[in-house]
């Protein structure tokens, strides 16, 4: 690992040992409290979420600082928010909204399965006191009565038939229209009456569906289920629609801070709170009854309460019917009361039911094509090759030279005749994934959104169902736990489900962490790799993981350490790291280093490099939005989800872009929401992907907020060579060894353990 002194000029040229530096005060604000810019709409830094799970999730919420998730305090009274405009693209609907549409017709689907259900899906014991006059308020939760384990019988295995590739391809899925002009007309009337910006009516409108005027009327702290609003905001417009009639104590107000909090959890990466922490956080709104505004809520149907057993680790829960659970049912079972949102707590238990039906669907004798698909394998990969011939659902774990060995599972899957896709988080993993099948992508893989949007991947049959025996899910800690609930429900009976990934790298940005939930879980087989990440940066980053940041031998400068005493100076280094050095040094063009910054606010935020990454490397006067040809962007064509790019031109159409070798325009309304400027990324929007340099900027004031996963992320987007711009002095080997991510509130664990056997 090499040190660089601080030059006094521009010219970089010394390797020998630094001073350490003083710790920069740059005042930013971090990856974990930012969303849209001061004066600014609910942006693309608002939909892809905070650092979830790094920023304090449990503790944002009962500090009152998880709405720092969605900070838009400005947004509500910026006048040119954007209202919500058409499709991206002319001719033919985008993948977001294909992929969109997917998602409420799955969720439609997973819906009439939950309908058709009788039993009670939730574990838990007998309640007494404020829980139980809580849980009685929901028609649809019984009261103190304990959920029975649902009975599996293995039905019997179809006949598998090995298709040829390439498969039929799904026709695309139709755009779903906006609110018609009539009603975002009408809601722009009410805002304005109420002192709103008016190109929020849109927004307002598709939140609110129809008769959105006469509901937003009727209740004005309905505005909160717009992105961005908060609740200051809300009480505002209400007290100017209701006059003396707007009172701290409203039902109407209690009930919609409850959902607003539950939603600002989901953006932290929870899919359910805590009751207590819920009730405290509506306590420090200025709610005078909390518990009241909660019982308003489930009443409502608003908000969903879950009661589940706290169960010893590794226990797992009695079957009803069994001596063992007729003496629980004379000893009451210790609960935590959970408060969430439907449409998360349907996509758990939907989760939790299909991977149950994958686990139990699988026939007991290993097919033909299986045992040729092994037979074609050898070490790791034919381990896990072996997992998937015997199991429905198997873990695998490892960095990224690790994922050579699903590769081959692949490979030897698809030779042996059996359909075979696999999906990845972004569409550079998608390449290189493509890279070790010596394919190019879209045949054999794609992406989790082009999959389930139809744009990718095999066709369907006539009940939904992915025309495929296996999927293979790389990048398996990005998945949040609708898109995992997507991907179970849409395979067929006895189809293999292997998830790979990397488990100490940053969880999704949506909520849930499907992948760690699993891990914790003994439901299914686990293969981890021994197949190590190569070179000085593969040591470094395979020493994070476990907690310790070691001195690396980098004879090749793979690994330099740029000290900088404040916030002015990363930023100066930055530049010339980006621009000259690594060039020069390496051959590695700026336009393959990618600068990676803790947050997107502050003097060394993403916002203040792209500025000055802009004006070095691409100068221009910004005609369109801030943006010129040539600029690198990030896209985020739906909430989580970014994607790099660059500009290719703007005209009365919208700005065109090229993203992942593809054309994509962005109307004009929605690019300040949707396009950001690319040269400087957060760890969450770079992960997934990687670049042959990264440079990583730490300045003094990121300290508190490192972790060992964003550390661990951000230091591995690199391939060949790694610069650190270090500002934080001992805070960085301390958040390495003790700052683990927080934790998530979620039922997976919960739900799995009733469903699901220990595995053999």
């Amino acid at each position: 690992m090499t040190t660089e002194h601080p030059p006094t000029g521009d010219t970089e040229e010394a390797t020998s040992p630094a001073p350490t530096p003083s710790e920069g005060t740059s005042g930013g604000t971090t990856e974990a409290e930012t969303g849209a810019d001061a004066g600014q709409a609910p942006s693309t830094e608002a939909a892809e979420g905070a650092e979830p799970g790094d920023g304090g999730a449990a503790e944002d919420v009962r500090d009152d600082a998880v709405a720092s998730a969605a900070e838009g305090a400005d947004a509500v009274r910026e006048t040119e928010a954007g209202a919500a405009g058409p499709a991206e693209g002319a001719a033919a609907p985008s993948e977001a909204e294909a992929e969109l549409a997917a998602q409420r017709v799955e969720r439609e689907r997973i819906a009439r399965r939950k309908a058709e259900r009788q039993g009670p899906v939730e574990s838990g014991g007998k309640l007494s006191g404020k829980a139980a006059d809580l849980l009685a308020a929901v028609r649809a939760v019984e009261s103190g009565e304990k959920g029975s384990v649902p009975a599996f019988v293995e039905p019997a295995p179809a006949p598998r038939r090995p298709a040829p590739e390439p498969v039929r391809r799904p026709e695309p899925v139709p755009a779903v229209a906006g609110p018609d002009a009539e009603t975002v007309g009408a809601v722009r009337a009410v805002l304005a009456e109420g002192g709103a910006p008016e190109a929020l009516a849109a927004q307002v409108a598709a939140a609110l569906g129809d008769g959105a005027e006469d509901a937003l009327r009727a209740d004005p702290w309905q505005l909160l289920r717009v992105a961005g609003v908060r609740p200051e905001q809300a009480d505002g417009f209400a007290r100017a629609l209701l006059g003396a009639e707007c009172r701290p104590d409203d039902e109407r107000r209690g009930r919609a801070l409850t959902v607003w909090l539950l939603e600002q959890a989901a953006l932290a990466g929870h899919t359910a709170l805590d009751l207590p922490a819920l009730i405290e956080a509506l306590g420090k709104r200025a709610v005078p009854d909390p518990d009241e505004a909660v019982q308003s809520a489930l009443a409502e149907g608003d908000a969903l309460v879950f009661q589940d057993a706290l169960e010893e680790p590794g226990a797992q829960p009695a079957a009803a019917g069994t001596d063992e659970a007729d003496e629980e049912d004379e000893e009451e079972v210790p609960v935590r009361v959970l408060a969430g949102l439907e449409r998360y707590a349907l996509a758990e238990e939907s989760l939790a039911d299909a991977l149950a039906r994958l686990v139990n669907a699988v026939p007991k004798e290993t097919e033909e094509p299986w045992e040729a698909a092994v037979a074609a394998l050898s070490r790791g990969a034919a381990d896990l090759a072996r997992q998937a011939a015997g199991h429905g659902l198997v873990l695998h774990t490892g960095g990224e030279a690790a994922r050579a060995e699903p590769a081959a599972l692949l490979g030897a899957a698809r030779a042996a005749g059996l359909r075979a896709f696999a999906v990845c988080h972004t569409p550079d993993g998608a390449r290189r994934f493509a890279a070790h099948l010596g394919e190019e992508p879209g045949g054999a893989v794609g992406t989790v959104a082009g999959l389930l949007s139809g744009a990718s991947g095999p066709g369907r049959d006539a009940e939904g169902a992915l025309d495929l025996d296996l999927l293979v899910v790389l990048d398996a800690p990005q998945l949040d736990v609708e898109a995992a609930a997507m991907l179970a429900e849409s395979l067929p009976d006895g189809a293999r489900l292997v998830l790979s990934g990397d488990p100490a790298v940053l969880w999704s940005a949506g909520p849930g962490r499907v992948f760690a939930d699993l891990l914790a879980v003994p439901a299914c087989p686990q293969v981890a790799s021994r197949v190590p990440d190569p070179g000085p940066l593969g040591e470094l980053v395979s020493g994070i993981g476990v907690g310790e940041l070691v001195q690396v031998e980098a004879p090749g400068k793979e690994i330099v350490i740029v000290p900088v005493r404040d916030a002015g100076e990363a930023v100066h280094r930055t530049v010339q790291l980006v621009a000259d050095s690594v060039p020069r040094a390496f051959g590695v063009a700026p336009e393959e280093t990618v600068v990676i910054t803790p947050g997107h606010g502050g003097a060394a935020g993403t916002r203040a490099l792209n500025a000055v990454l802009k004006e070095r490397l691409n100068p221009g006067p910004g005609r369109f939005g801030g943006f010129d040809p040539g600029d690198r962007i990030v896209h985020s064509p739906a909430p989580g989800r970014t994607v790099p790019g660059h500009v290719v031109r703007a005209d009365a159409e919208g700005l065109h872009l090229e993203c992942a070798g593809a054309p994509v325009v962005v109307p004009r309304e929605l690019v300040e929401s949707r396009v950001r400027h690319g040269w400087a990324l957060t760890a969450h929007q770079a992960v997934g992907g990687r670049w042959p340099a990264a440079v990583v900027v730490l300045p003094g004031d990121a300290a508190d907020v490192l972790t060992r996963p964003w550390v661990y992320t951000a230091f591995g987007r690199a391939e060949r060579h790694l610069s650190v711009v270090h500002g934080v002095e001992q805070a960085l080997p301390r958040s390495v060894a003790e700052n683990v991510a927080k934790p998530r509130t979620t039922r997976l664990r919960t739900l799995l353990r009733v469903q699901l056997p220990p595995a053999d």
